[in-house]
């Protein structure tokens, strides 16, 4: 990861390949200075961040999500979390962070299908609005 890619970069990147998925960096928790998470401004540069060390991170579609956060953690000095499209929510995936991206993107995508309108059932809903007169 290269110092000046700005962290809103590597998120639009994260999402391009999973289109159900994001992540968000988070400030670690300094005890008594820091709420739990605080979040970090998608503008900065990687080089901003205190414990940063620039390296490669591979990201593959049979790691889970809690590889990926470590990852992030051990090899660049972020908290990251993992979060999963469920309908017009984002929802963090820490209970399913044994399932890989991949399966986690692919329930998003379920759940996104889940939520589209169908053809037929938009068109009966429009009907219901019509008079006799229609």
């Amino acid at each position: 990861m290269e110092e000046n890619k700005i962290i809103g970069e590597i998120q639009h990147d994260f999402s391009s390949r999973y289109p159900f998925l994001k992540i968000e960096f988070f400030e670690k928790k300094i005890p008594g200075k820091t709420p739990a998470r605080l979040p970090v401004n998608n503008s900065l540069k990687m080089a901003g961040r205190n414990q940063f060390r620039p390296g490669e991170l591979d990201i593959y579609d049979t790691m889970t999500v809690k590889e990926l956060e470590q990852l992030f953690s051990v090899q660049f000095g972020l908290l990251v979390q993992v979060f999963r499209k469920s309908g017009k929510l984002w929802l963090e995936t820490t209970m399913t962070d044994n399932w890989t991206l991949k399966q986690q993107n692919e329930h998003g995508e379920e759940i996104a299908i889940a939520f589209r309108p169908k053809n037929d059932e938009a068109k009966k809903d429009s009907d219901l609005t019509r008079d006799d007169n229609h």
